[in-house]
């Protein structure tokens, strides 16, 4: 990847470097360099904006976390967790080049049979789908926004 995709969300200021030939950048969550592709441009970009822009705490924010779906294991892109530290919403990103279509809604759906969480995220930089549920039985619903962390909270109390 020799140049950053441009994003419709304000691009957020990351290190990178190149080593052994290949363009990394800074995952400020993992704490460590990563090899550049376009989904973890990305990656980086949303979460930093989430974090920057809209106010969810870096620490409430485990990217690449695994979880378990019966007996496979799979890797979510990101979980936002609550300050009780319970699973709150699930991010889900593409490259720009990719489009989100209802495979990707079965992906990410798949993820939430395993963590029942109230909020799903899911971006390719360019479009972004935010869907939210009220409560364990009520079906989720488009919002035209991303939220800020005080409404994820105050809005996820069901859960």
């Amino acid at each position: 990847m020799n140049e950053t995709p441009l994003l419709n969300i304000p691009l957020q200021p990351i290190k990178t470097r190149e080593q052994e030939h290949q363009l990394q950048i800074w995952d400020s969550f993992r704490k460590k360099y990563v090899i550049l592709t376009p989904e973890e441009w990305v990656r980086q970009q949303l979460l930093l904006y989430l974090v920057h822009q809209l106010g969810y705490p870096i620490g409430r924010i485990h990217v690449e976390a695994t979880i378990r779906i019966h007996s496979l294991v799979r890797r979510c892109d990101a979980i936002v967790y609550n300050q009780y530290l319970k699973p709150q919403m699930i991010v889900e990103c593409k490259a720009p080049h990719i489009h989100i279509t209802d495979d990707t809604i079965m992906q990410i759906a798949h993820y939430n049979r395993s963590l029942q969480v109230p909020c799903l995220l899911i971006s390719n930089g360019l479009s972004h789908y935010f869907l939210f549920r009220h409560s364990h039985t009520s079906p989720f619903t488009t919002h035209d926004t991303l939220p800020n962390y005080n409404w994820l909270l105050s809005n996820t109390r069901a859960f």
